[in-house]
């Protein structure tokens, strides 16, 4: 016991000493993702309720879903060359404000097709927070101190978010109360989403802080991804296509957990909101706790193997007849599946050199939001006509191969050469 308690000990020293190493941009950046992941945790807990409460069926959620992935995934070329010219901070600050207007448009004006413009909105607003992050993160932050940076940073947004998550929970209770009206109906879910947008808005403010050169004109341009695509392709393919396979598999079932707690297993907001809460602070204590286990395991074993164990929770989640096994294998399965994430995003980052990371940024976008593009749309319509069973069985089947593929690709051919320098690490 006293070994285990001195271990531990350790490494909560030795992590410290990499919080410590952080740059000002990097904390900077940190305390815009605290507050906007809250404002989104509220967001994606009542935004599907909303679009129900006005009519709508599962399967335009599906549709927008789709609208904003498949905008990702045209805009992505385009916004890595727009990340490069305008700059990290523009461009991050760019993405934030269209998130934030989004929102309050479709709550004022909800219609069909303005919920469908804004989320092309969301798309384009996605796809350039998402060629900026990863680039954003390595420009700003060391080889000692990197993949604590990465997970660190998305740890924090899923904590963030389970605070969002919770508040979510209630929101349309107290909203409702103030305007007399009921907590599920569109007006006591819209005053809640706008509350969201102005609180969304507030994460610009530590953006305006930052301070990010940028590129000159000979490092960038619009054809780089394609280029680079050209002259790597069998690298790109194995760093990709695990991701794409992945990305279709959680587009089938990821954007609908809301409306699976209720439809199957009939549980109220106020359940569902801390249902989400205690899923978001697990997911993010997993986050956290990745970086000191990568050191010690390596970075593509601790993908192989957390992602292979949150199957057979995925299982029970969406097969259990009982609402408490399918809450808790939610945890565990949320816990395990996303702790690789931004373990995943550093090897990926290292494996190219510093002049292509914006590029093949931009390309693992499209891979993910390619995959996002049309799976919800095909799960929409599928619980439509057959519930939750089949989309949980195609998002098993995909999880299972991209398993495989990443210990393919990686981990069988060289897991002694990582293993061996990941325990000099950790030493």
């Amino acid at each position: 016991m006293q070994r285990i308690v001195r271990g531990l000990g350790r490494t909560l020293v030795d992590y410290g000493h990499h919080l410590i190493a952080f740059r000002p941009n990097a904390r900077l950046y940190l305390l815009h993702v605290i507050l906007a992941g809250s404002a989104m945790g509220v967001f994606r807990l009542l935004f599907n309720f909303f679009a129900l409460s006005l009519g709508f069926d599962e399967a335009l959620l599906g549709n927008l879903v789709t609208t904003s992935s498949v905008t990702a995934l045209i805009v992505a070329l385009p916004m890595g060359y727009l990340a490069d010219t305008l700059g990290r901070k523009a461009a991050l600050l760019i993405s934030a404000a269209c998130t934030s207007l989004a929102i309050a448009t479709m709550v004022l004006f909800p219609s069909q097709g303005m919920l469908l413009a804004m989320n092309v909105v969301f798309g384009i607003a996605q796809s350039l927070a998402g060629v900026t992050m990863s680039p954003f993160l390595m420009e700003n932050s060391g080889e000692h101190e990197r993949t604590y940076l990465f997970s660190f940073g998305q740890g924090l947004q899923m904590v963030s978010a389970s605070v969002g998550n919770w508040i979510g929970g209630y929101l349309p209770t107290w909203v409702g109360s103030l305007r007399s009206v009921d907590a599920v109906s569109s007006q006591a879910y819209g005053g809640s989403l706008l509350a969201v947008a102005a609180a969304s808005g507030l994460a610009l403010l530590p953006l305006l802080l930052l301070r990010t050169p940028r590129l000159g004109r000979s490092e960038r341009t619009v054809f780089a991804p394609i280029s680079y695509a050209y002259r790597h392709p069998k690298l790109l393919s194995k760093l990709i296509l695990p991701m794409l396979i992945t990305s279709i598999g959680a587009g089938l079932i990821m954007p609908f957990q809301n409306v699976f707690f209720r439809t199957v297993h009939h549980q109220p907001d106020p359940v569902i909101g801390t249902l989400f809460a205690w899923g978001s602070l697990a997911m993010g204590l997993g986050l956290l706790a990745a970086p000191p286990l990568a050191d010690r395991m390596g970075k593509i074993k601790l993908v192989v193997v957390t992602q292979g164990l949150s199957i057979p929770f995925l299982i029970l989640l969406g097969f259990a007849p009982w609402f408490w096994v399918s809450a808790a294998a939610y945890y565990v399965r949320v816990a395990l599946m996303n702790m690789s994430g931004p373990v995943y995003q550093t090897f990926v980052m290292e494996k190219v050199e510093p002049s292509a990371r914006a590029t093949v940024a931009s390309l693992t976008s499209m891979s993910w939001n390619f995959g996002w593009a049309f799976s919800p749309t095909i799960s929409g319509m599928l619980q439509v006509r057959y519930g939750f069973g089949p989309p949980f069985l195609g998002t098993i089947i995909l999880y299972i191969i991209a398993v495989a593929l990443y210990w393919v690709f990686f981990y069988r051919k060289a897991p002694a050469a990582e293993t061996a320098a990941a325990l000099i690490a950790g030493e």
